[in-house]
């Protein structure tokens, strides 16, 4: 266990590599590592072939590759210098990523085997070095370049800029130094110390700063190992995973867990009416979820100690479940610009629908309260907070208040524990017609838990508030699969009477056309009957749902229409839908 202070990453992998040498520390599953003698060796191989091909100091070096240790020796042979990470999250578009090399002014990039095809002619062209991430290997370089010495870095040196997939549209590029990372680093350390002994199990992308932060630089702290997953984290896969890893710690955004809670715990509550009638009472609820959360614990592998969640607001109902079935978890609330926590709690101290109190070197204050409920605009002081957007004064100095505090623009309330709640985003809360205060996100907490919908988006539109839901698939499947049998059965009876009516008509040509058309009609009838009656079910399903939410929100936060969205909600790497794509 350290709670060693560092004041430049470079200070960081140092003290792994001497403390913990031996220890593995990225790792495949089942496949190639490096131990943390190993991973500064390559790092620092892979910062001379950086050198040796002319980027020097302050350079920009984008990252564009899936998890896998290779990822975390291509950012030390960066940040072990002054030259500046741009880690790509693996979901952006072709246009993202030249808008984000050209915009950070990045000539070099690692590239994995998986993602090459995202670089077109285009950025391939704008780009004096292509490393392929897999292998080392160069794909791109100048000829005869000339060979560059690289200092080591400062705590106030640039380390990295991290472009935001936003919820509101429009990257912009975050600038974090050694000194406000190493600052971060140091107060999660505090929160959640780690142990040689523990084994993570990494699932979010190392580009993000969640995981970045929290997946990467903290358990190196500790000389503790990751584990990376190869392949894309299917729940097959994802199962084998936990099977074989056995982690003692894993970072989760709030939809991997409640889809586990909705798909796998809740439909066993539900499915009988004996069971469902026991744990609609509170003593029988408490117990079936602790019996439930001791074979989620099994299915985690047996030995977790704690499943950090952060990067959106957890629904209350699946937060209840954890608790009461006593699962590890813990929950951190912060944003990009912070690196990122300002808030959290480990298991001990979790408290329903709080993300805990602010961590060390933090600073959390209510900005103009409302009067009467006490929310309003959470803004912060600390050490960890960035040094602005790269090269966008505009934003930057809109970000912070006349003072200096960073406006996170969410909104937020503190109990008398000084425990944080977060009650929505700034930019996405509606005035209601008498200057009440709508917050979408707890209408979404309530929708979601309906056991038809999947996922689902409040706004307003002339007035009146709108639900935007994507309908559980599984739950839409048997209503499907009874409409296309009885299509099927449709098109089969009109097709047996068509031949019928073929081998006969010779015959009966004349009193058969009038059959054959009265027939024709009573089937086109049957199948409009079908159709409609399918519709009027989906009605049903929306006034039912419509009706369960109003009943259970207060007057001002009462829907009005049920669009069905068709496809699943466009979302950012912590699964946050992109608000912005939705509001006509």
């Amino acid at each position: 266990m350290s709670t060693k202070e560092f004041k430049t990453l470079k200070e960081l992998i140092n003290y792994s590599s001497e403390n913990y040498a031996n220890n593995i520390s990225f790792s495949f599953i089942d496949g190639d590592f490096y131990t943390y003698s190993q991973l500064q060796q390559k790092s620092d191989e892979i910062s001379r072939l950086l050198s040796e091909n002319g980027i020097g100091d302050y350079q920009k070096v984008a990252i564009l590759s899936q998890n896998m240790p290779n990822w975390v020796v291509a950012f030390f042979s960066v940040v072990s210098t002054t030259r500046v990470a741009v880690p790509l999250l693996p979901d952006f578009s072709e246009h993202e990523i030249k808008n984000i090399i050209d915009h950070s002014e990045s000539k070099v990039i690692f590239v994995s085997q998986r993602l090459k095809y995202k670089l077109t002619p285009e950025i391939l062209e704008s780009l004096d070095l292509v490393i392929c991430i897999d292998t080392f290997e160069l794909i791109k370089a100048k000829e005869n370049p000339n060979q560059i010495s690289v200092s080591e870095p400062k705590p106030d040196d640039l380390a990295s800029i991290i472009y935001t997939s936003g919820t509101t549209g429009g990257s912009k590029g975050v600038m974090h130094t050694h000194k406000t990372l190493c600052a971060h680093l140091y107060a999660a350390c505090l929160l959640r110390p780690g142990f040689e002994w523990d084994i993570w199990l990494s699932l979010l992308p190392l580009s993000h700063t969640f995981e970045n932060s929290l997946g990467m630089l903290l358990p190196m702290a500790s000389g503790s190992s990751v584990y990376h997953i190869e392949k894309a984290p299917t729940p097959s896969i994802l199962l084998k995973a936990l099977k074989e890893v056995r982690p003692t710690t894993m970072l989760s955004v709030p939809l991997i867990i409640e889809k586990i809670y909705r798909s796998s715990i809740l439909p066993k509550f539900t499915s009988k009416k004996s069971v469902q009638k026991i744990y609609k009472t509170t003593l029988g609820r408490k117990l079936l979820n602790y019996l439930a959360g001791k074979k989620l614990k099994e299915t985690f592998g047996g030995r977790l100690r704690f499943f950090g969640i952060g990067g959106a607001k957890l629904d209350p109902e699946v937060e209840r479940f954890l608790y009461e079935a006593k699962f590890p978890y813990g929950i951190g609330y912060g944003l990009t610009e912070s690196a990122p926590l300002l808030a959290g709690a480990v298991p001990h101290m979790v408290k329903w629908q709080s993300t805990g109190p602010v961590v060390h070197g933090v600073t959390l204050k209510i900005n103009n309260p409302n009067p009467e409920t006490g929310e309003g605009e959470i803004v912060a002081k600390g050490p960890n907070i960035m040094v602005g957007y790269y090269k966008n004064p505009e934003a930057t100095k809109e970000a912070f208040t006349e003072d200096g505090w960073f406006r996170t623009k969410d909104l937020g309330i503190f109990d008398k524990k000084g425990r944080l709640y977060i009650k929505g985003r700034l930019n996405n809360m509606i005035l209601g017609p008498s200057g009440e205060n709508i917050y979408p996100e707890e209408i979404e907490s309530v929708i979601n838990a309906h056991a038809m919908v999947a996922e689902s988006l409040v706004t307003q539109s002339k007035g009146k508030l709108i639900a935007r839901i994507y309908f559980n698939p599984d739950k839409l499947k048997a209503l499907a699969e009874a409409k296309e049998e009885a299509l099927a059965s449709y098109y089969q009876t009109k097709e047996s009477f068509m031949k019928s009516y073929e081998e006969k008509k010779e015959e009966l040509i004349t009193s058969y056309e009038e059959k054959k058309e009265e027939l024709l009609h009573s089937y086109d009838e049957k199948k409009e009957e079908m159709l409609k009656a399918f519709n009027q079910k989906i009605e049903q399903i929306k006034q039912d749902i419509t009706k369960y939410v109003n009943e259970r929100v207060n007057k001002f936060s009462k829907i009005s229409v049920i669009i069905d969205n068709k496809e699943q909600f466009e979302k950012t790497a912590t699964h946050k839908i992109k608000r912005y794509k939705y509001k006509d």
